[in-house]
């Protein structure tokens, strides 16, 4: 079968792999749709912090059942999505429910080879079978899952005022889902072109461009209280360091991107706001779920989200081209039919 490695930082190709093997409690699937998301421009350019090369990227992913156990839910022909997150199941946060950070996770994609190829061999408990959701959408529920699954953790509610940074597609998850949970949504970007459209999807979010002004027009939006819900999904130190200043006395402060250094911040502030400050990691099946749901109702701008299409081949080209040509980008699909 076909599959699309990254050998290196900045070396794509297109390689003949051999047929998966399926294992004991697996299912073989046909992968359909892939979306190319942050992480994987990041391994591409070689700023991972958790990957060796070579790498067949891609954890986005949707595709349709093969061979089943005998014993399991699935059938062949049944449409699933991916839950890319491989748990062992027997670690301390796996038997508390916390699987999403499994002291022994296994990401496709990033700890071990991924989805841009033509078929794969996964775990049945990790396919959520879907009748209501086209190839497409089922591709796009694992990147909004972890917007939602750290707006959930947050605990963002009706009445609460959240700021989210980094108007990426998972910053526009979380700010959709803040949004859907009843809170009134300002988003923050240094990038006009992104913020703009960040806004237009979100259809009535507030927009902050970062500059010198961006302190104080963030505090006069918020009555110069600060936001109850600061979530930062920029990956960026000087972002997630920075943000610490928008939480309001009593405040959350959520990080949604990872980087490879230390960040830094004043205790005294800190201590002062009693602020409560949170990672969020992954998503959980609860949060995969709730994306099914508000997608099949009709509740996220699915059409607009997905702005770029290309085949395994023509990623080969298209992914570093779109590592830097961004206008316009907001989630791109690679399509296998």
């Amino acid at each position: 079968m076909h599959a699309l490695i990254c050998r290196e930082p900045g070396k794509l190709t297109l390689e003949e792999r051999p047929e998966p093997t399926r294992g004991p409690g697996e299912a073989l699937i046909q992968i359909r749709r892939i979306g190319i998301c942050g992480t994987d421009f990041h391994i591409f350019e070689g700023s991972h912090p958790y990957l060796e090369y070579p790498r067949v990227m891609g954890h986005e992913l949707s595709g349709e059942v093969l061979e089943a156990p005998a014993s399991s839910p699935l059938k062949p022909g049944q449409r699933v999505i991916v839950n890319p997150y491989l748990s062992c199941g027997a670690c301390h946060p796996c038997q508390t429910g916390k699987p999403n950070c499994c002291m022994r996770i296994a990401v496709l994609g990033v700890h071990r080879d991924g989805g841009m190829c033509e078929r794969l061999s996964l775990p049945v408990g990790n396919l959520y079978p879907t009748d209501v959701l086209t190839p497409e959408q089922a591709a796009s529920v694992e990147f909004l899952a972890i917007g939602a699954h750290g707006v959930r953790r947050a605990g963002v509610t009706h009445g609460h005022r959240t700021l989210v940074i980094g108007v990426g597609p998972i910053g526009l998850g979380a700010a959709m889902f803040a949004s859907i949970a009843g809170s009134v949504v300002w988003m923050m970007d240094r990038d006009p072109d992104r913020l703009i459209a960040g806004a237009g999807l979100m259809r009535g979010a507030g927009a902050i461009i970062v500059d010198e002004h961006a302190p104080k027009t963030a505090f006069a939006v918020t009555g110069d209280n600060g936001f109850d819900v600061v979530i930062d999904a920029t990956g960026n130190r000087v972002s997630m360091e920075s943000g610490f200043r928008f939480v309001a006395h009593g405040g959350t402060y959520l990080l949604l991107g990872v980087i490879r250094d230390d960040i830094t911040f004043s205790d005294a502030e800190f201590h002062k706001r009693e602020m409560t400050l949170m990672g969020s990691r992954n998503a959980l099946k609860a949060d995969f779920d709730r994306v099914v749901a508000a997608i099949a109702a009709g509740m996220l701008p699915m059409a607009e989200l997905i702005t770029h299409r290309t085949t395994l081949a023509g990623a080969v080209t298209d992914l570093p081209r779109w590592a830097t040509e961004k206008q316009g980008l907001i989630k791109a699909l690679i399509t296998l039919d």
